[in-house]
C-alpha cells in the first residue's frame, strides 16, 4: 500500500508506551495526529514526524482510526466522552445548554463517521462494557469499537512487536485489524473471542501472573539476602532452574543494578494501577485472588514508603532494606549450607508459580476465556514462567477433560503433600529470619487448603481445585 492511501490515526497518550505505538505507525508510512496532556510529549512526537494536535478534537480530526493510549479508565472517559473538547465528542455542558443534539448536520463531529476506535488503554473490563450504550447514547452507533488493551514494554511498542488482545464485534474486528496488526508482533495479536470486554479480560487474567510473578521475583532475591546468599549467584542459580520466570529474568538483573530511581523501566505505579484492577473485578465477581491480592498490599506498602515512582524492581527493599550487594555474607557457609539455602529460594519461586498458574486459569476459565489462547498468550509473554509452561499445560488439559469425565494420569510431578510440606520449611525459615514472605504464605495456605480436602496424595496441579469445579 502507498503511504498516499493509508489511513490517517489519531492518537491520544503519548506517554512511554503510547509514544513508541504512535512514532511506529509514522514510521510505517501512516500520518498520526497526536494528542496528550504534557507539551513536551506532543513536541517529542512532532520531532518524530508525527502531527501536533492542538487539542482533543483536533486530534480526531479527519481520522478513519483513533488510538486511545492514556492510563486509565477515568482519564479515558474524560478524553472520548465528557471534556467540552471530546474526541468522540462526549456529552459536555456547552452543547446540552444550546440545545445541540450530536445528530445535527450543523454540529462539527471530531471524530468521523464510520471511524474505527481503538481502545489499547488497561481498564477494567466493566468500562469496556460500557461503550455499547455510552455510543449509542450520543447519536454515535456509527463508530466501530475495539477493546484491544497492549502488553510488553516501550521498546517493543517503538517496534510495532506488542502483544494485543483484541475482543469487539466481527465488524469491528475487522475494520481495526489493519490497525492492529502494525502495532503487534506477527504472531501476538490475539482476537479474543467473546466481544467487547473479553480483550480486557484476557489482559487482566494475564496481569495476574505479571502481579505476582514481578513481587515473587523481589521476594525471592530478599530472602536470598537475609540467607546469606550472593544476589548474583542466586540470580544465576534461578534462570537455570524449573523455577524461573520471564519477570524474574528480567527484574532480578535490575536488583542486581539496584539503580532503582535512577533508572526507571516499569513504575511501581503501574503494576499497582494493574493489580487494582483485578482486585476491584474480583470483587465484582465474587472471585477470591489470594496471591494477588497479598501482592497488592505488599505493593501499596511500598507506595507508602515513597516508592511509588520508582523501579517495580526495587520493591525488594520491602524483603531486605540493606543493598542486596552488601547483605549476604560469602565466606561463612560450606558448599553444602549454601545449596540448601539455595534449595529453599528455589522452592519458594517453584511453588507460588505453581500456585500464581492455579489462580490465573481458574480465574480465566470462570471469565469463560478461552483457555487455549489464555495459554499460548502467557507462554510468549510476561507473565511467563517455566511451572506455568508446565504445569499450566497440565491444569488447562485436567479442565477440558474434567468437562468430559475423563482422569488422566499426571505423570511426573511433585504431590500437595510434597508442595505443602516444602513449603512449610520455607516459611519456617523466613520467619526463623524474621524476614516477610507474604506470597509464599499465600501460596502454602492454598496448598495446605487443597490437602483438607483430601488431595494430599494428588499432583500439585491439582491445588487448583481449591477454587471449586
Amino acid at each position: 500500500m502507498a503511504t498516499s492511501q493509508r489511513p490517517t490515526v489519531g492518537f491520544v497518550g503519548l506517554g512511554a508506551m503510547g509514544f513508541g505505538m504512535a512514532a511506529n505507525l509514522v514510521k510505517e508510512g501512516y500520518t498520526v495526529r497526536g494528542y496528550d496532556v504534557f507539551p513536551k510529549s506532543i513536541e517529542r512526537f512532532q520531532q518524530a514526524g508525527g502531527i501536533a494536535a492542538a487539542s482533543l478534537s483536533n486530534s480526531a480530526s479527519g481520522c478513519e482510526y483513533y488510538i486511545c493510549m492514556v492510563a486509565t479508565a477515568l482519564q479515558a472517559q474524560a478524553a472520548l466522552f465528557d471534556s467540552e473538547d471530546a474526541i468522540v465528542p462526549g456529552k459536555h455542558p456547552v452543547c446540552h445548554s444550546k440545545g445541540i443534539q450530536f445528530t445535527d448536520p450543523n454540529y462539527p463531529i471530531a471524530l468521523p463517521q464510520g471511524a474505527t476506535l481503538l481502545l489499547c488503554s488497561t481498564v477494567p473490563s466493566s468500562y469496556a462494557h460500557s461503550f455499547p450504550s455510552q455510543l449509542p447514547s450520543i447519536g454515535r452507533s456509527d463508530i466501530f469499537f475495539v477493546d484491544a488493551p497492549v502488553s510488553c514494554s516501550a521498546r517493543r511498542a517503538a517496534n510495532g512487536t506488542l502483544s494485543i488482545m483484541a475482543g469487539a464485534s466481527d465488524a469491528a474486528l475487522a475494520k481495526g485489524k489493519e490497525i492492529l496488526a502494525v502495532m503487534s508482533d506477527t504472531n501476538k495479536l490475539y482476537l479474543v473471542p467473546g466481544g467487547i470486554g473479553q480483550g480486557s479480560n484476557m489482559k487482566m487474567v494475564h496481569q495476574v501472573l505479571a502481579g505476582i510473578q514481578i513481587l515473587a521475583a523481589s521476594e525471592a532475591m530478599g530472602f536470598a539476602a537475609r540467607l546469606g546468599l550472593d544476589p548474583a549467584q542466586t540470580y544465576d542459580a534461578v534462570v537455570k532452574s524449573e523455577s524461573n520466570s520471564w519477570m524474574f529474568e528480567n527484574r532480578g538483573q535490575r536488583m542486581l543494578e539496584e539503580k532503582y530511581s535512577t533508572h526507571v523501566e516499569s513504575a511501581l505505579t503501574i503494576i499497582l494501577k494493574d493489580v487494582g484492577i483485578i482486585t476491584a473485578m474480583s470483587r465484582v465477581h465474587a472471585f477470591p485472588t489470594p496471591l494477588v491480592t497479598a501482592a497488592e498490599q505488599v505493593y501499596l506498602q511500598g507506595l507508602s514508603a515513597g516508592f511509588g515512582p520508582n523501579d517495580d524492581s526495587g520493591m525488594v527493599r520491602m524483603y531486605c532494606p540493606d543493598p542486596l550487594n552488601g547483605a549476604s555474607d560469602k565466606t561463612s557457609d560450606d558448599s553444602q549450607t549454601a545449596a540448601a539455602k539455595m534449595a529453599l529460594v528455589l522452592s519458594l519461586l517453584r511453588y507460588v508459580h505453581i500456585a500464581a498458574a492455579a489462580e490465573a486459569i481458574a480465574y480465566a476459565n470462570s471469565l469463560n476465556i478461552d483457555l487455549a489462547q489464555f495459554y499460548e498468550l502467557v507462554c510468549a509473554a510476561a507473565g511467563g514462567s517455566a511451572m506455568f509452561s508446565d504445569r499450566g499445560a497440565r491444569m488447562i488439559r485436567g479442565i477440558v477433560q474434567s468437562a468430559l469425565g475423563i482422569k488422566e494420569a499426571e505423570g511426573e510431578v511433585g504431590t500437595i503433600d510434597e508442595a505443602a510440606g516444602e513449603l512449610s520449611a520455607v516459611v519456617q525459615e523466613a520467619q526463623n529470619l524474621k524476614c516477610p514472605l507474604y506470597l509464599g504464605g499465600a501460596a502454602l495456605n492454598l496448598f495446605l487448603l487443597a490437602k483438607r480436602r483430601g488431595l494430599g496424595g494428588e499432583p500439585d496441579t491439582t491445588v487448583i481445585g481449591v477454587w471449586g469445579p
